[in-house]
């Protein structure tokens, strides 16, 4: 708590406040540390909790908050405990047990601490928040319990969704209004374009498109469409896994922040990786937004705007049930041809034939429709930090 909170005001918040322990093991990419450190922002900023991160890649952190140093085994930032979780895990040996205990997407917690949470004289509210699934049965098991075989303990299954009896998915409260004054303010965009890309804003005339993707085969075929394509076409390209294969389009040997590149129609900027709270303006910058994963995924359909979403891919084509799924939620009142020409171009774009850009353009005012309607359907199901701080409340009174 800062020292400069009025000791009135300390005696009163300090006994109530909330503390939760996130745990998370970096598997590949940022989805699993962004969806970590967002989650962690909103409880303590929006629910006065006070959290701490134990999360064992700090390299893959750092990309989301630039603030964060690489040697340091304990550190703070915006008021949230960041610890760099080695072995031997020191988690429970030398710290109290928080009153809640998320561990993401069962990242295992180290035995010493589950040991000492079974030592503690109230048990903790057990958490494993799971991967984002639109799949119907994600309903059935979240908020599952799912007892310790040796400790006294349970722990719950917390299910992020996109129907109703799910978790919902992370958004801020101030999300919204945010968006809207951006796209409000005409001076707001022009600073933006110019920081960003060090050019003024495109013409109204030019579609401008968002792309992050891991790598893709079908990028070289939607390039070439982009080039010949009868308007002109911007692409805002934030360096990553796809910066390659842009580059050998250009006949570059690179792509890296601060690069430009045109051919044809096509005129392209390369972005710096950005700070989570960076990527929501070039969301609402765009057009049409090409996302992967799970955390860009969901800003995507709170930017309002078309989307396309490259599934993290898995063995035996183990995703496409969930990219389907994401679709029947998304899609489900779309007209018959606009529904079938974005289930064909997402496919397309996942390794399932070839990506038709006029086929997906020609539909893009009913998508844009579609965008606007689905931020109000989504909302209605609540933020999944919301879900999971009223949930965890109603298990520790």
């Amino acid at each position: 708590m800062s020292s400069t909170t009025p000791p009135s005001e300390q005696s009163v918040t300090a006994p109530t406040a909330i503390a939760c322990d996130i745990f998370c093991a970096v598997i590949d990419n940022f989805g699993d540390i962004g969806v970590c450190w967002r989650l962690a922002r909103q409880l303590a900023s929006e629910h006065g909790w006070l959290v701490r991160v134990f999360v064992d890649d700090l390299h893959a952190f750092q990309k989301l908050c630039p603030s964060l140093a690489l040697d340091r085994a304990r550190q703070t930032i915006g008021g949230i405990v960041i610890e760099h979780w080695q072995e031997p895990a020191h988690a429970g040996d030398t710290l109290e047990v928080a009153d809640v205990v998320i561990e993401a997407f069962a990242c295992e917690l180290p035995p010493a601490y589950v040991a000492a949470m079974a030592r503690r004289e109230r048990a903790p509210v057990w958490l494993n928040l799971e991967y984002l699934s639109a799949e119907d049965w994600v309903a059935d098991f979240h908020l599952r319990p799912s007892p310790h075989p040796r400790y006294p303990l349970t722990k719950t299954f917390f299910f992020p969704g996109l129907g109703p009896g799910t978790g919902g998915v992370l958004k801020e409260r101030h999300l919204d209004a945010a968006r809207m004054a951006f796209e409000a303010s005409q001076p707001a965009r022009e600073a933006w374009w110019l920081e960003t890309t060090g050019r003024a804003p495109p013409p109204a005339a030019a579609t401008v498109i968002s792309l992050f993707a891991y790598e893709n085969p079908a990028v070289d075929s939607l390039l070439e469409q982009w080039r010949d394509s009868a308007e002109p076409v911007v692409l805002l390209v934030p360096e990553g896994r796809i910066s390659g294969a842009v580059a050998r389009f250009f006949g570059l040997p690179s792509f890296t922040a601060g690069s430009h590149a045109e051919r044809g129609s096509l005129s392209a900027h390369a972005l710096a990786f950005t700070a989570q709270a960076g990527y929501d303006p070039l969301l609402w910058a765009s057009d049409v937004n090409f996302v992967r994963g799970e955390d860009s995924f969901v800003r995507a359909q709170w930017a309002a705007k078309p989307f396309v979403w490259h599934i993290y891919p898995q063995a035996d084509d183990a995703h496409l049930p969930k990219l389907d799924a994401a679709l029947a939620h998304y899609a489900r009142t779309l007209p018959g041809d606009a529904r079938s020409a974005l289930a064909r171009f997402w496919h397309a774009w996942n390794g399932a034939g070839k990506p038709d850009w006029a086929d997906f353009r020609r539909h893009h005012a009913v998508l844009k429709r579609r965008a606007a309607e689905w931020v109000g359907e989504l909302a209605l199901i609540g933020d999944l930090a919301g879900n999971l701080a009223l949930f965890a409340k109603t298990q520790l009174k």
